[in-house]
């Protein structure tokens, strides 16, 4: 036993060592990182995907040893409050209000605040923690989301760090689900199982779903194992956790036309029913005459009113300003527009590509979200984490450069005016379009 164990630490000491300096760099990013700390920021993170490259090169076979140390990263980060993204103040208050019978899609936090007999645990401290913009808003988190949020609180024991643990703990679990569903699929395939941990030990994917507690990983969970039910046709039961998917977050609705050239069309009525159906069973707790109003209402905010890490929207607004163009008005037109210009990419990739083909299918998926966000005047980095799942299934790799690159976007946390630095976001969006250039080269008839 000794000697096994000896003769594994000389084969595999440099990986270990690799591991063991992961570990050291997430705890310090865990816990000993303020977000206006720039520097630090973008060298630990700099570091961990180096680490991760490293990793993966050397130990892409070693199935347990890589998945211990995604386990182990993230674990790590159980004990302490996000330090990126103050977002997990509203997911407990929206949680409280579910857990007590109160829709969160009919009363502001700032309408309830001032209520003396307000029952919501820690109310002041959640209400201040998640901001003046998201408190003045109806909430935006669909159904499924909602649930998952009211059973973190329901976990607590009142307690804002109990909530926060429980979040994470289902985050991991659901991470856990990707690494599962995501191998099986892979196998389904044809491509080489190992790609999962270019997901499982990305270090965006840990910082941003564990540690800052985004649920896209969750989202992700439900749309991995949707496709995965479909590709060992079983579309029935695919259609069902695809609406668990977009409950959890909207994105996946854009995927929903590709399906009409993928089945048959009766078949994709049925799938679309299905669909349909169980996206209603799970929005029905939460209906009401003013639901739709209020919900649609926070939804458009995010095409006419905030704006974040864009690209193209960045362009049109120095063109526009050159013009005396007002750019709070340019937004709301602009807000108009990229709706339009999304309908009509997603309809073209539907009618003009071979969707029949589960690769073909994914690689649809891929290029319309990565266009979206091009067009998208709001781009947070966690949103790249589903391009970076969508592309181990296709031979395009320009997700993870993007997934490493989106870290510059942080800059404008280390502001106190959160101004962005639109040279770093430039540099970034050069470095995208580059990787993508090269890759249509390169793959011009596999993608």
């Amino acid at each position: 036993m000794a000697n096994n164990f000896t003769t594994y630490l000389k084969l595999h000491k440099v990986s270990l060592l690799l591991a063991l300096l992961s570990v050291v760099f997430y705890y310090t990013f865990a816990y000993h990182l303020e977000r206006t700390d720039f520097p630090k920021l973008l060298s630990l993170f700099a570091a961990l995907f180096f680490l991760c490259y490293k990793l993966i090169q050397f130990e892409k076979w070693n199935v347990s040893f890589l998945f211990s140390i995604g386990l182990l990263s993230r674990l790590i980060f159980l004990f302490t409050e996000p330090n990126l993204s103050q977002d997990f103040y509203r997911f407990i208050w929206d949680g409280e209000l579910v857990r007590n019978f109160i829709n969160p899609y009919l009363t502001t936090p700032n309408t309830l605040i001032p209520q003396p007999d307000l029952i919501i645990p820690n109310a002041e401290q959640l209400h201040q923690g998640m901001g003046s913009l998201s408190a003045k808003h109806f909430s935006n988190y669909p159904p499924l989301n909602q649930l998952l949020f009211a059973l973190a609180t329901f976990l607590s024991g009142k307690s804002i760090f109990g909530a926060v643990i429980g979040l994470r703990s289902i985050i991991i679990l659901a991470d856990v689900g990707i690494f599962y569903f995501g191998r099986k699929l892979l196998k389904k395939l044809n491509r080489s199982p190992h790609l999962i941990f270019w997901y499982f030990l990305n270090p965006l994917i840990l910082i941003e779903l564990t540690g800052n507690l985004h649920f896209e990983g969750v989202m992700l969970f439900f749309f991995v194992w949707s496709i995965y039910l479909l590709a060992i046709n079983k579309w029935q039961w695919a259609g069902v956790v695809l609406a668990c998917s977009i409950s959890i977050k909207l994105v996946p609705l854009l995927f929903l036309p590709l399906f009409l050239k993928h089945f048959s069309f009766k078949k994709s009525i049925i799938f679309y029913a299905i669909i349909g159906i169980t996206s209603l069973v799970l929005f029905a707790p939460f209906y009401s005459s003013e639901f739709i109003a209020n919900y649609s209402k926070t939804i458009g905010l995010w095409f006419s009113n905030f704006e974040f890490n864009s690209s193209v929207w960045n362009l049109v607004k120095y063109i526009g300003i050159q013009l005396d163009a007002k750019p709070w008005e340019l937004i709301k037109t602009y807000g108009k527009i990229t709706p339009i210009l999304t309908i009509t990419m997603v309809l073209l990739f539907t009618f003009f590509r071979r969707n029949q083909d589960l690769r073909t299918l994914l690689s649809s998926m891929l290029w319309i979200l990565t266009l979206y966000y091009f067009l998208s005047a709001t781009v947070h980095p966690w949103y790249i984490i589903f391009l970076v799942l969508l592309s181990i299934f296709t031979n395009l790799r320009y997700a993870l450069a993007w997934s490493l690159v989106v870290i510059l976007s942080y800059f404008a946390y280390s502001q106190t005016d959160f101004n962005e630095n639109l040279y770093l976001i430039t540099i970034e969006y050069i470095l995208v379009l580059g990787c993508i250039i090269y890759e249509l080269g390169i793959h011009r008839n596999k993608s």
